[in-house]
């Protein structure tokens, strides 16, 4: 993990307990005398977040319907800290100095989790879009409870991405996506079924592990969903200084570079992540010079 992540060292279930007792009752013990939770326990991975969330970024409030996906915080805290590096690079001041950065999280979901570890970390302030009314009004919940710098709007066509988003005379110093990853129903059910193998239960016929439907496939899939926010984003190339979105296929990589290749950005870089096991990626374009981008993040 990034070094600044502050789950690096894994959960610290004393600690966490502590902030929210209510997770002492999805404690296990596992076989190797470790403190854990059943992660195919939905209510459980929900209590642990709010635990995460309440003790490492001190969100009071937080809390999503079972129908959406409920994120894993250390991984989302990966990006976070890439694209904190990534503008560093630009910047002639330190991260604990900066002048406001303003972030989009495209698609932030019900459970608006960028946006609240960017806005703790670093102290960036926020706009959230999402096509889904009802996830919309979960995170305008969220960070309004808190207080938060956060705006959350809602999307109405889902063929754009920035579009109906980024207003007019508007400049974001960067925006950031977790694209949805399948490219039907039928793959993205498949690959729940997975889950739910993998942690050795038995597929149930009707709950959906982790998101509904537009957090889980879109047509075309992950590929044609970037390739759609490379184009589009050459409209909006003056309004925002890195547009960023994660890769969770690299085979998708090579044809991304090609599009973006197409759109001549001035730069373009893979920035590499890992949590344990996991490899992942995202990737960056501008369409400013390093001149520009030194302008517009430190004024």
């Amino acid at each position: 993990m990034h070094s600044r992540n502050q789950h690096k060292q894994g959960y610290d279930f004393k600690a966490l307990i502590t902030t929210l007792p209510a997770l002492s009752q999805f404690t296990i013990v596992t076989p190797r005398g470790e403190t854990s939770i059943d992660f195919a326990n939905k209510t459980a991975v929900k209590t642990l977040n709010k635990a995460l969330l309440q003790h490492h970024y001190g969100v009071k409030y937080w809390d999503i319907a079972d129908e959406f996906l409920c994120p894993p915080v250390p991984g989302r805290a990966d990006y976070i800290h890439g694209i904190a590096d990534l503008l560093e690079c630009d910047m002639t001041c330190k991260q604990d100095n900066l002048c406001q950065i303003y972030g989009l999280d495209i698609g932030t979901g019900a459970n608006v989790i960028y946006p609240l570890i960017g806005n703790a970390q670093y102290k960036w302030q926020f706009i959230g879009s999402d096509i889904n009314l009802k996830a919309v009004k979960s995170a305008q919940t969220i960070c309004t409870a808190n207080k938060l710098p956060i705006e959350v709007i809602h999307q109405p066509n889902a063929e754009f991405i920035f579009k109906n988003v980024i207003m007019p005379n508007q400049t974001l110093h960067f925006s950031m996506c977790n694209p949805p990853f399948h490219s039907s129903e039928k793959a993205a059910s498949a690959g729940t079924q997975r889950k739910w193998k993998n942690l050795g239960k038995t597929p149930p016929k009707t709950l959906n592990f982790g998101g509904h439907a537009p957090e889980l496939w879109c047509t075309g899939g992950e590929l044609r969903f970037i390739k759609t926010m490379i184009n589009e984003s050459r409209l909006f190339s003056q309004q925002c200084v890195w547009f960023t979105s994660l890769v969770s296929n690299k085979d998708n990589l090579q044809p991304l570079k090609k599009a973006l290749n197409k759109l001549q950005p001035v730069e373009v870089k893979v920035i590499k992540m890992a949590q344990g096991q996991k490899q992942s990626r995202f990737i960056a374009w501008t369409f400013m010079n390093r001149e520009q981008r030194k302008t517009l993040l430190c004024q």
